[in-house]
């Protein structure tokens, strides 16, 4: 029996249920869409196609799916991708996705292609589909057209070279002609560079011609493509900045300005002045071909940076002049009750109030709760609206902005209004006796009271009363007044360990979230390790306060108790004092280069504490070492080749041990960064004699290891080390005779 058909709309709630599970976890994008590729072929419906082609662009543009599998998924869907965009008659909204998605796979069948030169079909795939988007690009849908533009400028990244790569701060997956080897069998460098340069020209011609400034869409999506481009490919950036130099958005503005019109002319003058102002900003991270020296582009008497400055504010000229004549040319307004102000005292005509009268209703006779109190509109919408449905922060908005546009003479009316409806509630009541002021058991008929007069009894029938009457009660002890005992609350239960480490913790970051808001001192002369460390409240302060927390709270002075030891990454790590330190060291390799000062300071604590250690006996525990080598190691992998903190955080630190030398010389692996470890070590050779001999030391033995740095390092050491010239003369003398040996034989 044949399964049943089913309609459309339950296809697409099968396939969105499809999408639910891959947002869910990425791993199943391979099957699902190699299972919907038959269902959004081009013989399917309309409605599938859609959904098919849009739920493909979505998944080459998420950022959660890594970059290997799209590579795998992109040789899956080419074909499909291929048929669906060369149908003559397929639906715009399906070749918008596509070429979307054509414009995130672009890259990576490229990428495919360099490292898999065999695979010819792929590639094929690959310019066809390339070709039909160009073909189609200039007489398709506004749409279709913006993701044509998207499409052009990856194919102008990815055949283009771009600068070195860093690995430090490049992007490990980006594609570039750099990549194409000058053999490949597919790829041509030299015609894929010819091509991208086309390829560009086109995109920069809608700014050039006159006939296409009325689409005012495309050339706001082309602007918005070319700052990656001057980001990403500095060696194109001056040839695109002269291009919108010398466009002008408002050119348009001179003939019968439409609303339609105005629009378009603001949208674009307003993208362009952006764009510049944000590359004039960024001018060198994005045009310099050396961001590293960035403060000699930086002067504000730069050709490019003034030439871009000059356009904006041009620009803002043309554009205030041209959107506010119309205005500036009627003058100010008439005035709307037909009295000039300057007119009213010669025809003595009375001055209306600036303010009309705001009338507040009275109360209803009758019982009244706070809100008809204090509701002044007569608006029963407005009366029927239920605040509370708002949001608190919704209300403090609203409530000042109405606060800020209200006139201050209807505020007065209000609250006058709400004044007389109190008054008026408050005369409407009953008045009431106040009970601390109204006399106890007297009735408003007391002063009628009347005395009866009787006669007075005798002694039998006094004595007759007393015998009859009952025995008398015996007087009560007055008890005196005892005072309260002492209370005392109980004990509170004790703290487990792991409760005392994250309420330490919790200290720990209030104590740092302090130190974030102060502002860093001004220069102050320091008193050394003496000095007071709660003198003021500034940064310095808290430095000081926080480092002697770590070094000094629990160092066990006076007590020593554990034997001598350098302190490792697993001795003890739940204690107070490492959880400060460790919070020190993550709060100096957030910023290292302006919070150096910091690192010394802790630092040099460590170090008096150590000795402090040391001297008192022979029980300790050493913590100077792990966190030199710790700081040294977390800021040594950022450094720049012209960066002075090495330096000067070598030359500051108390003590200079043969591990932190052997970081400095595994600097010199880098060829850029052997000058910088030279230098330093040169600094130490010559302002901190004792450890002169150890630092000549490192430097002869990166010498010996580094070709790169032979030079300078021969340099160095025949000043400081006066017997390394006669042995570097012996030793070149020695492999000269090696060689006319063997020549010789």
């Amino acid at each position: 029996m044949a399964a049943p058909t089913l309609s459309v709309e339950q296809q697409i709630q099968q396939l969105d249920d499809a999408r639910k599970l891959v947002l869910g976890d990425v791993t199943y994008y391979q099957p699902i869409i190699q299972g919907i590729l038959p269902i959004i072929g081009p013989s399917a419906r309309v409605e599938l196609r859609r959904w098919g082609a849009e739920f493909l662009a979505e998944t080459f543009a998420a950022p959660r799916v890594p970059a290997q599998q799209k590579e795998t998924l992109s040789l899956i869907v080419l074909e499909t991708l291929k048929v669906m965009i060369e149908n003559p008659q397929e639906d715009p909204a399906v070749v918008k996705s596509i070429v979307q998605t054509a414009a995130s796979v672009y890259p990576l069948v490229f990428r495919w292609i360099i490292n898999n030169s065999y695979d010819g079909p792929t590639w094929e795939r690959m310019l066809a589909i390339k070709s039909r988007i160009f073909r189609i690009w200039d007489s398709a849908a506004s749409g279709v057209r913006i993701c044509c533009i998207k499409f052009a400028q990856r194919v102008v990244l990815v055949q283009t070279a771009g600068p070195d790569a860093d690995p430090r701060r490049g992007d490990p997956m980006e594609v570039s002609l750099n990549m194409v080897p000058q053999n490949h069998p597919l790829l041509a460098p030299r015609n894929l560079e010819a091509e991208a340069s086309g390829l560009l020209d086109r995109m920069l011609g809608v700014f050039q011609e006159s006939t296409r400034y009325s689409d005012a869409i495309l050339i706001d999506a082309t602007l918005n493509t070319l700052s990656i481009l001057i980001r990403a490919r500095p060696h194109i950036a001056n040839r695109i900045l002269n291009v919108i130099l010398n466009f002008n958005p408002l050119k348009q503005a001179n003939s019968p300005m439409t609303p339609k019109l105005r629009v378009m002319v603001k949208s674009m003058e307003k993208t362009t002045r952006l764009l510049l102002m944000h590359i004039n900003k960024r001018y060198a991270d994005y045009v310099l071909p050396d961001p590293s020296n960035a403060d000699k582009y930086s002067d504000p008497q730069n050709p490019l940076a003034g030439r871009i400055q000059q356009y904006v504010e041009r620009m803002m000229r043309s554009r205030n002049e041209i959107f506010d004549e119309a205005s500036r040319k009627r003058g100010p307004p008439e005035p709307t009750d037909g009295l000039d102000a300057a007119k009213r005292q010669k025809l003595a005509a009375p001055v209306p109030s600036a303010t009309p009268r705001f009338h507040v209703p009275p109360l209803k006779p009758g019982p009244c709760t706070v809100a008809e109190l204090f509701t002044v509109t007569t608006d029963e919408g407005l009366k029927a609206f239920d605040v509370s449905v708002l949001t608190q922060d919704l209300v403090v908005k609203i409530g000042i902005t109405i606060l800020q546009k209200l006139d201050a003479d209807t505020l007065n009316q209000a609250v006058e209004g709400v004044r007389q409806r109190y008054k008026s509630l408050a005369a409407a009541q009953p008045e009431e006796l106040d009970p601390a002021t109204a006399p106890l058991g007297v009735d408003e008929d007391d002063d009628d009271y009347e005395p009866d007069y009787f006669n007075a009894e005798d002694t039998e029938q006094i004595l007759n009363k007393l015998d009859n009457a009952p025995p008398p009660e015996e007087p009560k002890i007055k008890v005196p007044d005892v005072a309260l005992q002492h209370f005392t609350l109980p004990p509170p239960p004790p703290l487990t360990p792991d409760q005392a480490v994250q309420i330490g913790q919790g200290t720990v970051t209030r104590v740092f979230g302090v130190m974030q808001t102060l502002e860093e001192p001004a220069k102050k002369i320091k008193s050394g390790m003496n000095r007071l460390a709660a003198s003021a409240y500034d940064r310095d302060a808290w430095i000081t306060i926080i480092t002697r927390l770590a070094t000094r709270a629990s160092a066990g002075l006076e007590e020593p108790a554990t034997p001598v030891k350098i302190e490792s990454n697993g001795a003890d790590s739940s204690s107070l004092s490492n959880t400060i330190r460790e919070s020190l060291y993550l709060y100096v390799i957030e910023d290292f280069r302006k919070r150096i000062d910091i690192a010394v300071a802790w630092l040099c604590e460590e170090w008096y504490n150590d000795k402090v250690q040391m001297k008192l006996g022979e029980d300790a525990v050493l913590h100077y070492e792990k966190w030199v080598l710790k700081v040294l190691d977390g800021i040594v992998p950022y450094l720049d080749a012209r960066d002075k903190v090495l330096t000067r955080f070598l030359s500051e630190i108390p003590g200079l041990s043969l591990d932190v030398l052997t970081r400095v010389k595994g600097l010199c692996r880098d060829p850029a960064m052997v000058n910088l470890a030279l230098t330093s070590l040169l600094y130490l050779v010559m302002m901190r004699p004792p450890v002169r001999e150890i630092a000549l030391d490192a430097v002869e033995d990166i010498w010996s290891t580094y070709e790169d740095a032979k030079p300078i390092a021969a340099k160095y050491l025949t000043k400081w080390r006066p017997g390394f010239a006669e042995r570097l003369k012996s030793k070149d003398d020695e492999e000269e005779e090696k060689k006319g040996n063997g020549i010789a034989a």
